[in-house]
């Protein structure tokens, strides 16, 4: 319980400036939610303490259902919220696996309204009870999509499954449909928008490079600023180390507007690179057998219009099986069978950037780093603390959906594993990722665009960064409300925290930052570029970022995935098959130039790994009724300062204003990468939505 003096304190206290009175209950408090970091964790307890991800295999069931612990040397990772549950009896190493509920700290669980319309519940029910439902259709569950009218019928028919129990069909409305069969259900799913909009969409080369700036995914693409393009594998494992992109190739694609040494001088090359971030799985993946993957790189130009176009493909795979190392380049073509090889090596990137947007750009980078964050804030600053009420809108939820990712989603076997690329290997190559490119200091907005290449700081330009691509719609949008955050911010520490030595001296907040890099990302802290705390700018620096990463760019990333990555040949999560061209039989080869549309079909995900990927997205892409939005809800706290109260306020007033800007936007005709015939707008940052899947909506907190 929170001690009654605490929990109906309204004002704010730096430690220092605490009253005699509260101060011993304070103290108590915050040595409580500690706890001794023994013994299984009760669902009454309020205890805030760490361990690794030890807890996402299951040996004790399936020795194939074994999983490297992440977290520690080999693995580095954030840290999770430590349960305490038994260890597994075949690997010590493992902590066993419990149904619902997972412990979670009392104040983390979700609220009433959460729990009966969406939340856990419903999350819990669409993947553990429907996904079987699913399962038992599919009498082969690698068949894929016999013809594309067989992906259209998903939202024109549905799908029939056995009859569910009624307890599921009412927490899955929008989803399951009685039918007057009692013996059956359909599940049966609304069209996305980029479909409604445009069902041949996904044919486009533009629409292929678009998402890279206004998709599911906009934070991977980099600006090209050294050539000859090159690996830092080693070559001896893995094959020559220089790309078979060639100068020659580049130069054939953009002669009509310039040479390659000027695109490159001028900055108009542009690149998706995931070659040596997938190449050391390629041959584990593929010994599975049941999909295929390749290293790969993708590069583009900047039109005059602004707009990317593709100008080469590159796909790669190491020495496997006793044969050389292979790649092969692969460009934009008009005569048949490059045309639809072409089409194909766009899948397989486009299986290769889904897999990253699911695991790292919206798992890792906003999720899993942001629960060291919560567990910090909750350690070491008291409720009474200005910090602690600043932050914890922007921590709720989070530890509660984290839990059942672990239970159902990014556990093995569970639906990470079945639909995205990487299958088993998903959560190690998460790791690999932190390890290699995570850094604190790179998370806000202009700092991650200026390290990709996309910006460089000019104090002439809006928001002090001049943009490599200046209709980059994520960029745009994105800048408005990390500026709208950091000037909350400002204001906010500033009145607290009048003198720099204040900030300095507080021990409560140097125990906090502290926590976060020496334990909650303690595989990193020893790395140079973690800001120090000493000023209210560090400060400011430090929670600017914390709450963009749960505000705005998990919004960016999470609620657009069913009306963005819902049509399977637009966003497939995997590709399932070698491209056509690598060392075919003769017989496999003729089947490809006598039904290259086949081969398509059968890269894409099969008929099961889609509807899946359906359910997902479309519960992922939701709303909660009670979702607090950013700038939505005040504090009693903040009523109570009048500075912050003001402060607050003109924070609120400068969302509103997004809406308006976001919308001028989304209609201006010379805006060619959010405006045109068939394109979905860009509105994944206007702050406010109604409930459901609405592709719009800043969120607090990572609440789904």
């Amino acid at each position: 319980m929170i001690p009654l003096a605490l929990e109906v304190t309204v004002q704010s206290y730096l430690p220092s400036e605490t009253p005699k009175g509260l101060k011993s209950l304070r103290e108590q408090d915050m040595e409580s939610l500690r706890g001794t970091g023994e013994g299984e964790r009760k669902s009454f307890e309020r205890i805030y303490d760490y361990d690794v991800y030890n807890d996402l295999g299951a040996p004790d069931e399936e020795l194939s259902l074994a999983r490297p612990v992440l977290g520690g040397e080999k693995h580095p990772y954030p840290r999770r919220c430590r349960t305490g549950r038994k260890m597994s009896s075949i690997d010590p190493l493992t902590e066993t696996r419990t149904a619902l509920p997972f412990y979670i700290p009392a104040d983390e669980d979700f609220s009433e309204i959460k729990q009966a319309t969406f939340g856990a519940k419903t999350l819990y029910t669409a993947l553990h009870a429907v996904v079987p439902l699913l399962e038992s259709v599919f009498t082969d569950t690698t068949e894929g999509f016999p013809l594309f009218t067989d992906i259209d019928m998903l939202f024109n028919q549905g799908v029939n499954v056995p009859a569910p129990n009624d307890g599921i069909l009412s927490v899955l409305p929008a989803l399951l449909k009685k039918t007057d069969d009692t013996k059956n259900a359909v599940i049966q799913f609304e069209t996305p928008e980029t479909v409604d909009r445009d069902r041949f969409s996904w044919l486009s080369d533009e629409e292929f490079c678009r998402q890279m700036l206004a998709g599911l995914n906009p934070c991977s693409i980099q600006l090209v600023s050294e050539w000859p393009l090159m690996s830092k594998l080693d070559p001896e494992i893995y094959g020559p180390a220089e790309s078979a992109i060639t100068k020659e190739i580049v130069e054939k694609e953009i002669k009509d507007f310039m040479t390659f040494d000027e695109a490159l001088a001028q900055k108009k090359l542009f690149i998706l690179d995931y070659h040596d971030l997938l190449l050391p799985y390629v041959n584990k993946l593929r010994d599975l057998k049941t999909t295929t993957l390749y290293g790969s790189r993708t590069l583009m130009f900047l039109h005059p219009d602004g707009t990317l176009k593709p100008i080469a493909i590159e796909l790669t795979h190491p020495p496997y099986d006793g044969k050389p190392a292979w790649k092969h380049v692969y460009t934009p073509a008009q005569v048949a069978t490059d045309l639809w090889l072409w089409r194909l090596a766009k899948a397989h990137v486009l299986a290769h950037d889904a897999g990253y947007h699911q695991l790292i750009s919206h798992w890792l980078r906003t999720h899993c780093a942001t629960e060291p964050y919560i567990i910090a804030t909750n350690r070491h600053l008291s409720q009474m603390h200005p910090m602690s009420r600043l932050l914890l809108p922007h921590c709720r939820y989070t530890m509660q959906i984290n839990s059942l990712a672990r239970l159902i989603l990014i556990n093995a076997g569970g639906i990470v594993e079945k639909i995205f690329f990487p299958d088993e290997y998903s959560m190690q190559l998460s790791s690999d990722v932190y390890d290699q490119l995570w850094r604190f200091d790179h998370e806000a907005l202009p700092a991650d665009l200026i390290s990709r290449g996309m910006a460089v700081e000019d104090p002439t330009a809006p928001h002090g960064l001049k943009l490599a691509i200046e209709d980059y719609p994520y960029a745009n949008d994105g800048l408005l409300i990390y500026d709208a955050i950091k000037q909350w911010a400002t204001s906010y520490v500033n009145h607290y925290y009048p003198q720099a030595n204040l900030v300095e001296s507080d021990e409560e907040l140097q125990a906090w930052w502290n926590d976060i890099r020496t334990v909650g990302h303690g595989d990193k802290k020893d790395e140079p570029w973690w800001p120090q705390l000493k000023t209210q700018d560090d400060l400011i620096r430090i929670v600017s970022t914390i709450m963009w990463v749960t505000a705005g760019q998990h919004s960016a990333v999470n609620f657009g995935q069913y009306d963005l990555g819902g049509y399977i040949p637009y966003r497939p999560t995997v590709a399932r098959t070698n491209m056509p061209n690598e060392d075919p039989t003769d017989e496999e080869w003729q089947s490809f130039i006598d039904r290259p549309e086949d081969a398509l079909l059968k890269c894409f995900p099969s008929q099961l790994q889609g509807i899946q990927m359906l359910v997902l997205y479309d519960v992922l892409s939701s709303h909660s009724p009670d979702e607090e939005y950013i700038g939505g809800n005040t504090n009693a706290t903040w009523e109570t300062e009048p500075t912050i109260k003001a402060a607050f306020e003109e924070f609120r007033g400068r969302l509103n204003e997004l809406e308006a800007i976001i919308d001028s936007r989304n209609t201006d005709p010379n805006l060619k990468n959010r405006c045109g015939a068939g394109l979905v707008p860009y509105q994944l940052f206007k702050p406010y939505s109604e409930s459901g899947v609405t592709g719009r909506g800043v969120a607090n907190s990572i609440s789904i």
